[in-house]
C-alpha cells in the first residue's frame, strides 16, 4: 500500500498544470484584432498568468507598446518582436498570423481573459499546496508560524483573486477622489472611515480609517471596555459595519451582558440578577426592554473572540477568516498587554513583548486594510503626577506612540466622578483625548458615562469638540 501511494503522488506530480491554450491564443488574437480591448483584461491578467512561455512574450510586449503609446497591431509587434530577436523563438510571423485565426469573436475577450486567470490561480494554488507540504515536513518550526505561513500563502492567492495586492494608477484614483470630496461638500455626507458612533468624535476623526492601528488607552476601570464596546455595537447596529472583538480579559457572556444593558439601557445589576415582582416573576417593562434590545441585536454584525492568552498569529488567522466571510469594517483588541508575544519570549521584558504586538497590530491592520483598536494600559506616572495623560504615559512600550496613527486617552477629573459625599455619580463626564492623529487634527471631546448601564452617550450642547490651535484650518 505504500509503494502504491508513493507510485500515485508521483503520477500526480507529472499531470499538466491547469492551463488552456485556446483561451490564451483567442485572448492575445482579440487584442491584436482589436488593440482598445487591452484596457478591458490589463486588470484580470498579467504576464505570469500565461502557462505558455510565448504567449508570455507576445503579451509582454503587447503590454510594452501599449505603454509606449505604440499601436499593437500585426506590424507593430512583429517588428517589436524581431529587434528584441524573439520573433523566430516564438515560431515567427505564421504564429501572429495563427493568433488572429484563433478568434471566435474578439467581443468576448474579457472572458477570454477570465479563462486564463482561473487557470492561472489553480497553478497557484497547486505551487501553494507543494510550499505547504514542504512546510508539514519541517518538524523542527513552531506549529502556529508554520500555520500562519500556510494560510499567508494561500491568503494572498485570495487577495490576488480579489484584485488585492496591484499598484494602482493615479487617475482613477483622482476620479474616486472627486466623488468623495463631492459627497463632503454636501450637508448629508458619508464619512471616509467608520463611523465611531459618536458625532463629535467623527466631526473631528471623519471616523476611523481603514488600515490604521488605533490606541484606546486609560488607566484600570475608567470606562476603556464599556467605549469600546458601545464603538462597536453602535457602528455595527446604526451603520451596518461588520465588528470584530477579541477580549482577552472578559468571556463573551461577559461582554453580551454589557451590550445588552447599554442597548436597553439597563443597569448592569439588572442583567445580571433581574428585577422580579412579588411572584418572582420578571418585571414587564425591565422584560420588555431587554426582548427589544436583544432583538435589535440580533441582526448586528458583532462577533466575538474570547480565547484568553490570544497571540497576534491566531488572531491574524481568525480576523483573515472573518474578513474573507463577513465582510470584516472594524477589529478591536481589548486589550493589548494581554496578548501573548509570537517570536519573544516570556522571558524577555515587557517592552519587548509589547513593541513586537504593537507592530504585529499594525501589520494587521494593513494587511486587513481596515481600522483596529487596541485598547491599552496606562501607567501609574498619571496618577502620580496629576492632570491630564500623555503620550509618554503609554505603559510599557514607546512602540505604541510610534506604531499608532491614532491614540485617544480616556480621563475624568475626580469631581466628575464622585460627588461632594465621595459617592460614585452614576452620570460622570469623561474627556476623549485625541492626543496623536497622524492625518488629522488633536482635540478633546466631552462624553456623558452612565457607569451603571455601561454606556456613554453624547452632550446636548453645541460645542461638540474642540480641535487643537494648530489644526483648525486642516
Amino acid at each position: 500500500m505504500a509503494y502504491n501511494s508513493i507510485s500515485n503522488i508521483d503520477k500526480l506530480k507529472l499531470r499538466i498544470p491547469p492551463q488552456s491554450l485556446e483561451a490564451e491564443m483567442a485572448l492575445l488574437g482579440s487584442i491584436m484584432l482589436r488593440p482598445d480591448s487591452i484596457y478591458e483584461v490589463m486588470d484580470i491578467v498579467s504576464p505570469m498568468s500565461f502557462y505558455f512561455e510565448k504567449n508570455r512574450l507576445v503579451f509582454e510586449n503587447m503590454l510594452e507598446l501599449f505603454s509606449k503609446h505604440q499601436p499593437i497591431d500585426f506590424l507593430s509587434l512583429s517588428s517589436r518582436l524581431k529587434e528584441k530577436d524573439i520573433l523566430e523563438r516564438i515560431g515567427g510571423t505564421s504564429f501572429l498570423t495563427e493568433l488572429t485565426s484563433m478568434v471566435p469573436s474578439s467581443a468576448n475577450v474579457k472572458h477570454y481573459a477570465e479563462i486564463v486567470m482561473k487557470k492561472f490561480m489553480m497553478r497557484e494554488l497547486i505551487e501553494a499546496s507543494e510550499f505547504i507540504s514542504h512546510l508539514g515536513f519541517n518538524e523542527a518550526g513552531e506549529l502556529e508560524e508554520i500555520l500562519d505561513h500556510a494560510e499567508k500563502k494561500v491568503f494572498d492567492i485570495t487577495q490576488h483573486f480579489s484584485g488585492g495586492g496591484k499598484f494602482k494608477d493615479l487617475k482613477p484614483l483622482l476620479m474616486d477622489a472627486y466623488d468623495r470630496f463631492e459627497k463632503l461638500s454636501s450637508a448629508d455626507h458619508e464619512l471616509r472611515g467608520v463611523n465611531t458612533g459618536f458625532k463629535s468624535l467623527d466631526d473631528i476623526l471623519g471616523g476611523f480609517q481603514r488600515s490604521d492601528l488605533i490606541i484606546l488607552a486609560a488607566r484600570p476601570s475608567v470606562g476603556k471596555t464599556a467605549l469600546a464596546l458601545d464603538i462597536a455595537r453602535r457602528t455595527a447596529s446604526e451603520y451596518g459595519n461588520p465588528v470584530g472583538i477579541f477580549s482577552l480579559e472578559m468571556s463573551a457572556d461577559q461582554l453580551v451582558d454589557r451590550i445588552v444593558s447599554a442597548q436597553s439601557s439597563t443597569d448592569q445589576s439588572v442583567i445580571r440578577k433581574g428585577v422580579r415582582t412579588q411572584t418572582g416573576s420578571w418585571r414587564d417593562d425591565v422584560f420588555k426592554n431587554i426582548r427589544d434590545a436583544l432583538d435589535d441585536l440580533s441582526r448586528t454584525p458583532i462577533y466575538i473572540d474570547d480565547q484568553a492568552g490570544n497571540t497576534i498569529l491566531k488572531m491574524r488567522s481568525a480576523a483573515r477568516k472573518l474578513k474573507i466571510e463577513r465582510g470584516l469594517k472594524l477589529l478591536i483588541v481589548d486589550y493589548l498587554q494581554l496578548m501573548a508575544p509570537t517570536t519573544t519570549k516570556q522571558s524577555d521584558s515587557m517592552v519587548q513583548q509589547v513593541t513586537e504586538i504593537s507592530r504585529s497590530l499594525k501589520h494587521l491592520a494593513r494587511e486587513l486594510d481596515i481600522p483596529v483598536i487596541a485598547l491599552s494600559q496606562l501607567s501609574r506616572a498619571v496618577e502620580t503626577r496629576g492632570g491630564k495623560p500623555k503620550l509618554s504615559d503609554l505603559r510599557d512600550s514607546g512602540s505604541i506612540e510610534q506604531d499608532a496613527d491614532l491614540v485617544m486617552f480616556i480621563h475624568a477629573e475626580n469631581d466628575d466622578i464622585r460627588d461632594e459625599s465621595g459617592k460614585t455619580k452614576e452620570v460622570q463626564r469623561k474627556q476623549i483625548i485625541i492626543a496623536k492623529h497622524r492625518n488629522g487634527p488633536l482635540g478633546e471631546v466631552n462624553l456623558d458615562f452612565h457607569a451603571r448601564k455601561g454606556m456613554f452617550v453624547e452632550i446636548d450642547y453645541s460645542n461638540y469638540g474642540k480641535a487643537d490651535e494648530d489644526f483648525k484650518n486642516f
